[in-house]
């Protein structure tokens, strides 16, 4: 049974009330216990006064069922339930007065008037007292408590799973098999340590999961302790920082020292770039900052474990690029894990994982769902999921099916739709323009990605939508790509130029996206060759393969600038005179394929082939 000191706040306080109710319900019934009855102190107060004689002749001759006596009155009842008083000395006792005979059915009672007196005066006295001592209690047990709160600020925060009870293993992460091969040598260290101690191995201190953000760092990581079957303990880097000097510090010791002794275990620093920065410079603090003797103590701890010690320290990132040097030594995040966004066979492996627990109907082709997901990461594959099943609820469906999944992939891809922004005529036919511009110039560009679905539903700050998937997925592209991507990016401005003789903002996007495609082909591919050579401009701050980019800082000279304005120029001019190329002869089909979409709004790469494959042959007939 725990002490009341180990019970949490609430429960002394209200221990506290409890004890203070009680008292006050004891001393309120001992008082009301002693006290006369209120009907007999009015009987008493219009009794008819007699000689203490005649009291006593009754008492002899057994006429009264009760004498009391109260200091020197005296009231006796009758046997009529009437009361009678009269007066003696204080100094005569019932004895004295004869009231003590044992054959004498009467009682006698000898009320106490001054101690009564006695504890009404003194009642709220005593009251008063009782909750000064349990106020002085409160006071003190509060202080205690601040004091142990003060010596806990220092002990680490950490959450504690025990491994053995843990349900993720690697059958609950897809996606990432070379990141699993990279791990199972830790799992089976965990194992069976002395395969590896006993010929001279040493398992890596730490091992580093980078990757971008939704990849599954975390999960890969507890997949570790379940399947080695040891506890567990997790933890943010920003929970070491706090405001006082010295507390990130204590907390890293108090972690390590925990895990230690229940080794063999696991630590897993989630975010660890928020204590693990490069340590001097602008912006990172000096040697007195408190984020760097957080790091300064890590990097103690985990160095200086025993040989015998087994303690993984395991820690994610999508910031390896800002990590201290120090940190990532032999010795400490010695062994790094990339984890990619999924391919189409991990897309397909993820959706499997979670569908498990969702009812499915018949029919479900998550072949087809994971091509359209190009570029998503697991976590955003699990959101698809959810938002399918959010979609077939509100629908009333009791299952799940392929429409409801393509639904949700184009609401976390493109956004929701807005059919109830309000469009006037002339917008909306502008817009259908647009994307049939943007559908029928990347429909002609050869190395342009397969057209999927064209609309002209708002769908978040768009006003329309023409969506290309790829085939496959591709980790290199060719010049020639990259300018049919161009093209189709400037078909919707030549597709309003053309038909309109005028142009609108709707195109903003597109230019931006050109413009940097075709920047990135003069500063960073060498597409450029002839005039600015195979050399690379601007020097990257960030890691765009991780989500995060910073910009770049200008390192070429005025004329190599001047020339790769003059590419980017020269590209997208040409690119667009090759789009109003495309649309020129093309204006039969793309009025035609205008005219079904204003109706039917959104329109499908079958649809759009049916108008576009049976104009061509009526153009052959001619």
């Amino acid at each position: 049974m725990a002490s009341p000191g180990l019970l949490p706040p609430r429960s002394r306080q209200n221990q506290i009330f409890s004890g203070l109710l009680l008292i006050f319900l004891i001393l309120s019934s001992v008082y009301y216990m002693t006290a006369p009855d209120r009907n007999d102190d009015e009987k008493l107060t219009m009794a008819r006064e007699v000689p203490l004689s005649a009291i006593t002749r009754d008492y002899e001759a057994k006429k009264l069922t009760e004498i009391i006596v109260r200091g020197s009155n005296v009231y006796a009842k009758l046997l009529s339930g009437s009361y009678v008083q009269s007066y003696k000395e204080l100094g005569d006792s019932i004895g004295t007065l004869g009231w003590n005979d044992p054959r004498n059915a009467t009682a006698v009672r000898v009320d106490d008037i001054e101690l009564k007196n006695f504890f009404k005066a003194h009642l709220g006295d005593l009251l008063f007292f009782i909750l000064m001592i349990a106020l002085g209690m409160w006071v003190f047990r509060s202080i205690a408590r601040s004091q142990s709160t003060a010596l806990s600020f220092g002990k680490s925060r950490a959450r504690v799973a025990d491994g053995r009870q843990g349900k993720t293993t690697f059958k609950d992460v897809a996606g990432c098999d070379e990141a699993k091969n990279d791990l199972k040598e830790i799992v089976d260290f965990l194992k069976s340590p002395k395969k590896y101690t006993t010929i001279g191995a040493k398992i890596p201190r730490g091992a580093l999961l980078v990757g971008a953000p939704g990849t599954g760092k975390t999960l890969l990581a507890r997949a570790v302790a379940g399947e080695a079957g040891v506890p567990f303990f997790s933890i943010s880097g920003s929970e070491f920082v706090e405001m006082f000097v010295g507390v990130g510090a204590s907390r890293v010791r108090d972690l390590f020292l925990k895990a230690k002794r229940n080794a063999p275990c696991i630590i897993f620093i989630d975010e660890i770039d928020a204590v693990g920065r490069q340590r001097g410079g602008a912006g990172f603090g000096g040697g007195h900052d408190e984020r760097e003797q957080t790091l300064n103590q890590i990097l103690t701890e985990m160095d200086g474990f025993d040989k015998d010690t087994n303690v993984i320290v395991m820690a994610a990132t999508n910031r390896p690029d800002v990590l201290d040097v120090a940190l990532l030594r032999p010795g400490r995040f010695d062994r790094r894990v990339f984890i990619d966004k999924p391919d189409l066979v991990a897309r397909k492996q993820i959706l499997e994982v979670h569908i498990r627990n969702k009812k499915m109907g018949k029919g479900i082709d998550l072949e087809v769902i994971a091509k359209q997901t190009v570029g998503l990461a697991g976590a955003d594959l699990e959101n698809i999921m959810n938002e399918a099943a959010i979609f077939a609820a509100k629908n009333g469906m009791k299952t799940i099916t392929q429409g409801d999944i393509v639904e949700a992939v184009e609401k976390v891809t493109l956004g929701s739709e807005k059919r109830s922004r309000k469009i006037n005529e002339k917008e909306k036919k502008i817009t259908a323009y647009h994307e049939v511009g943007h559908a029928i110039v990347g429909h002609l560009c050869e190395e342009s990605d397969p057209l999927h679905k064209i609309s002209i539903i708002s769908r978040g700050f768009a006003l329309g939508v023409t969506w290309f998937l790829p085939k496959e997925d591709q980790y290199t592209t060719t010049k020639q790509k990259f300018l049919d991507e161009i093209c189709g990016l400037l078909g919707g401005r030549a597709a309003e130029e053309i038909v309109f003789g005028e142009i609108t903002t709707g195109a903003s996007n597109d230019i931006e996206r050109a413009s940097a495609i075709a920047r990135s082909m003069a500063m960073r591919y060498g597409m450029d060759a002839d005039e600015l050579g195979i050399v690379s401009y601007g020097e990257r701050q960030g890691s765009a393969a991780l989500g995060v980019d910073l910009g770049m800082s200008r390192n070429y000279s005025e004329d190599a600038a001047k020339k790769i304005d003059a590419f980017v120029q020269r590209t997208i001019a040409g690119q667009y005179v090759r789009a109003k190329g495309f649309l020129a002869v093309q204006r039969s089909k793309m009025e035609e394929i205008v005219e079904k979409l204003l109706v039917v709004e959104t329109m499908s790469l079958d649809d759009f082939l049916e108008i576009f494959e049976e104009a061509k042959k009526v153009e052959k007939k001619e």
